[in-house]
């Protein structure tokens, strides 16, 4: 792994970016420097062995996580209901 000095509140956003479907690898290693064997890397010292299981199992069936593989058709990394990241919270209708 390159860079490990990362703090815990950017520690927790790569995990939480790694776990959202619609975000690719590509997008965590251009705002942090991280491969995608990092980021596997980091998920696997950070989490519980189940969970790291099945995250590793989700990644693998998910398309959305690699371009190569993603349709077209997406072309954002979060839903459009979305207001922040950081707040995460879904706009009133």
């Amino acid at each position: 792994m390159k860079n490990t000095s990362f703090s815990p509140a950017d520690t927790d956003r790569i995990i939480e970016m790694a776990w959202e479907d619609r975000t690719p690898f590509d997008a965590i290693q251009a705002q942090f420097g991280l491969a995608e064997a990092d980021v596997k890397q980091l998920m696997k010292r950070e989490l519980k062995f189940k969970s790291y299981v099945l995250w590793r199992e989700r990644v693998e069936n998910c398309q959305t996580k690699h371009l190569k593989k993603r349709s077209s058709d997406i072309d954002r990394f979060k839903c459009n209901l979305q207001r922040t990241i950081s707040n995460n919270k879904i706009s009133k209708r």
